[in-house]
């Protein structure tokens, strides 16, 4: 029986190959073969900052609140090896349809602001909603997505499996499930492709893994590391030709 492929989400861009969250992360990603990008996102100044903390220490040369900041003074920042910190439209343009990506919500009130560039996206650029995947932790964040544009695919972010957890993203409207993969059991990816819902587990950086999430039959799979999934599903190809 031939063993599916997974699906690869380059998380943060490639970060285990570039500084996460810049075009030279996204670029490498590319490079590498990955089918998704996932970038995070936080709202400055009306602009979709791609940064993944609430704080500018850990990955720039600035310190301090993410929202505390103009956005021209973050757009001097070093991201590092000299990359600046992106907007959320040099992303797109970067990837180009090349790839789906993945925007997840990080900051307060994003889901409105993302929901107006993706329509922009499809109405002015030749994109389709289908190319785009939109996640958080905060749900909330994922109802609004819904009510605005119900045409764009959302994914539920989950630390640890609550009750119904398939049920309730079904309620939600969401496209796909995204577990942490300390989490993720037979059962409950048996229950979300019962109620027609991708998983996606977080994050798969290790090659026992990416076999354990195989075996398990989850669609695909964040990692810093996209040349591992890639040669994984070339793998599969020449065993199961």
């Amino acid at each position: 029986m031939k063993t599916s492929k997974l699906f690869c989400f380059g998380h943060r861009g490639a970060c285990g190959h570039a500084p996460e969250n810049t075009l030279r992360s996204v670029r490498k990603a590319l490079e590498l073969g990955a089918d998704g990008i996932e970038v995070d996102v936080h709202l400055v100044n009306g602009r979709l900052i791609v940064i993944h903390d609430d704080t500018l220490n850990r990955t720039t040369n600035g310190t301090g609140p993410v929202a505390e900041k103009s956005l021209d003074y973050l757009r001097l920042l070093d991201a590092g090896q000299g990359e600046h910190i992106p907007v959320l439209e040099e992303v797109f343009d970067l990837v180009n349809r090349r790839a789906i990506v993945n925007v997840e919500l990080k900051g307060p009130e994003t889901a409105a602001a993302v929901v107006q560039l993706v329509a922009e996206y499809v109405k002015t650029k030749g994109w389709r909603f289908e190319d785009f995947l939109v996640s958080s932790f905060d749900h909330a964040q994922i109802q609004t997505i819904k009510k605005l544009i119900p045409e764009i695919r959302t994914g539920v972010l989950v630390d640890k499996i609550p009750p119904d957890l398939a049920a309730y993203a079904e309620q939600l409207g969401a496209w796909s499930i995204h577990p942490n993969k300390r989490c993720v059991t037979p059962d409950l990816v048996a229950e979300a492709h019962r109620r027609r819902l991708k998983v996606f587990v977080f994050t798969i950086n290790q090659p026992a893994e990416i076999a354990a999430m195989c075996r398990l039959g989850v669609d695909g799979v964040f990692t810093d590391y996209p040349v591992l999934i890639v040669t994984f599903n070339r793998a599969q190809d020449n065993i199961h030709p």
